[in-house]
């Protein structure tokens, strides 16, 4: 059990410690395209142990074993998607052709090289801090384009989406999909789970209704 002391106050949450998320779970598909391999089931229990220990609202991308981001602790369930889509896409940005040809200054460590790189790819730098990060490069860079981004994200493909409770509305679904969303997994039981089914299977997408809530407050 989870305590909290605000005001004065005590509040006790039972947490999930002693919930295990397995495959097996993994296997209730209301979606048309029921083609689940074992790879996504695997990236589907990851994603969901992931966000069984983060703040609700949480939802949580994952890939080939690998946790590529998470959004927690936002009211909206559609932000979660949105700032976790945000660490998606400068995950997969990083192997764009202009990002990998970045030519830095010998003295510039690796450290510092990494943060270079996650700048150049968000690109809303101040004037200030430009003309420092610039100093760090042979040759500074044109920035990147839209067409970069959209082009490159397209490439993406077989991302698992997890979300610690159900999803309310199809907005989450039309959200994912930029950002290489094949597999969903959620617990279910919305009033509106026949119409985020119904926005899964126009994205052709498989979803998968383990039954079980992570809620963490």
């Amino acid at each position: 059990v989870d305590y909290r002391e605000i005001g004065g106050c005590v509040f006790a949450q039972r947490g999930h410690g002693d919930k295990v998320i397995t495959t097996k779970m993994m296997e209730n598909v209301p979606t048309k395209n029921k083609d689940l391999p074992e790879q996504a089931k695997r990236d589907q229990v990851l994603a969901t142990v992931a966000i069984k220990y983060t703040q609700s609202n949480s939802v949580g991308y994952a890939i080939n074993g690998m946790m590529i981001g998470v959004g927690a602790g936002q009211q909206s369930r559609v932000d979660c998607v949105k700032l976790a889509g945000r660490k998606v896409t400068t995950w997969w940005m990083r192997q764009h052709p202009k990002v990998l040809a970045l030519q830095f200054k010998p003295e510039v460590k690796r450290t510092g090289r990494v943060n270079a790189r996650v700048r150049y790819i968000e690109g809303d730098m101040t004037d200030i801090e430009y003309k420092t990060w610039a100093e760090q490069f042979i040759e500074v860079p044109a920035p990147l384009e839209k067409t970069d981004y959209d082009e490159h994200m397209k490439t993406l493909t077989g991302v698992t989406l997890s979300s610690d409770a159900f999803f309310p509305f199809r907005d989450s679904i039309d959200v994912c999909i930029r950002y290489g969303v094949k597999y969903i997994a959620q617990p279910g039981g919305s009033v509106q789970d026949a119409g985020v089914t119904e926005a899964c299977d126009q994205y052709d997408l498989v979803q998968s209704h383990h039954g079980l809530r992570l809620f963490h407050h």
